[in-house]
């Protein structure tokens, strides 16, 4: 069995796990909460990057970034499910980066609250990190992604990135961005693996 790594909060092992679901793969993987600030978690064996979402093979080596980690799951379930070919493999893939950004900047802000003092803080950073989520968002809201059937990797890293704005930002991004709001809704209501990896604790 495959053993992913990763916690309830993190926005790109929720990531892995809807893919997880959607590909049809949860009887193949346990999930293991992993701890990124305990040198004693194995993660930093089984990753050196001592980072999640990690995804543990059954020979024991590993596969780590999100990115590398649903690629590997789509392979696995046959291909080209949620990560399409052609022409569309590529739009899939810039929707991916886009939201993976959102999530990046997102992550930074509440790591220079959680990990720095205040006196420490250095309020442009912090700015620069918000423009990257408000230009990110302006183009998204402007041409929310279409939706298929399906949800494919694109779609899936979007949900999880406005999720957790909800989740670390208070869900302020809603206010400016009607379309977008419409465009989760949609997304929740056609793949129920987006609320039951809903982080709750």
């Amino acid at each position: 069995m495959l053993t992913l790594r990763s916690s309830p909060a993190s926005p790109f092992g929720r990531k892995v796990k809807i893919s997880m679901i959607e590909l049809g793969l949860t009887d193949k993987i346990e999930i293991v909460v992993a701890d990124t600030t305990n040198p004693a978690d194995p993660l930093r064996r089984q990753n050196p990057l001592g980072k999640i979402p990690t995804l543990v093979l059954e020979d024991g080596s590993s596969l780590f970034d999100s990115r590398v980690i649903v690629d590997y799951l789509d392979h696995l379930a046959g291909g080209w499910r949620i990560i399409p070919a052609g022409a569309e493999r590529f739009a899939q893939l810039r929707l991916q980066a886009l939201a993976d950004g959102i999530c990046d900047a997102a992550l930074l802000q509440v790591y220079e609250v959680r990990f720095r003092t205040a006196e420490m803080r250095h309020a442009g950073w912090v700015e620069n990190q918000q423009g990257k989520i408000d230009r990110a968002l302006a183009t998204l809201e402007a041409e929310p992604p279409a939706f298929a059937d399906r949800p494919r990797i694109g779609e899936i890293a979007l949900a999880c990135a406005l999720g957790y704005l909800d989740l670390r930002h208070e869900g302020k991004w809603r206010a400016a961005h009607p379309r977008l709001v419409a465009w989760l809704d949609a997304f929740a209501a056609k793949v129920p693996a987006f609320e039951a990896t809903r982080f709750k604790g």
